[in-house]
């Protein structure tokens, strides 16, 4: 069965995907990089999932997700650069003033790793930032020149995902992640 990815509107697959075991654990819910750093630094457990429900439920949503059937077995974390805490990252350079989308985070659950889900994950977070007038597209994964990046690094993405999507290196940055440089990776959708 083709993997299916779509807008994330349902708050139950997103917390499958991005929540804790607990719904009081103070985890990331993917919204390090969404959220001004004081909002993000100051939800604190069952907040952080209550914030995720409202986003959820605003137009544009804020990511996608890969379903195997009714399954959900991925997440992309996407939205306007100027949304993200990209928009003021001193280490992540703005290549211009284009209204860019960002994504930061892709996502596959354990025991579905390995099938290439990444591939479409990425593919319909593009697709969400067209249907929305985005004009180009942003990823910031680190170069690892194919060396193994740990698991819980991972979610930024390898620069070989973006470009196998078509991406290309826009800029270095200054930022590193689990040893390995990060660069800015670009799909001009015009």
């Amino acid at each position: 069965m083709p993997i299916e990815v779509r807008p994330a509107v349902v708050f139950e697959d997103v917390a499958t995907m991005v929540g804790p075991k607990r719904p009081d654990a103070n985890v990331c819910w993917c919204l390090s990089y969404r959220l001004p750093s004081r909002e993000h630094l100051a939800l604190r457990g069952t907040a952080r999932g209550e914030r995720v429900r409202e986003l959820v439920a605003q137009d544009p949503p804020p990511g996608v997700l890969a379903y195997d059937g009714e399954d959900v077995v991925g997440w992309a974390g996407v939205h306007p650069r100027a949304d993200t805490s990209f928009a003021r990252n001193r280490r992540i350079p703005r290549v211009d003033d284009l209204d860019v989308w960002s994504v930061w985070c892709l996502r596959v659950r354990p025991g579905h790793r390995g099938r290439g889900i990444v591939h479409p994950l990425l593919a319909g977070a593009v697709d969400l930032a067209r249907s929305y007038g985005a004009p180009a597209v942003e990823g910031y994964p680190v170069d690892n020149g194919g060396a193994k990046v740990d698991i819980t690094m991972a979610y930024v993405g390898t620069r070989h995902v973006f470009e196998r999507a078509g991406f290309t290196k826009a800029a270095d940055t200054t930022s590193v992640l689990a040893g390995f440089p990060r660069v800015l990776m670009r799909l001009d959708l015009r």
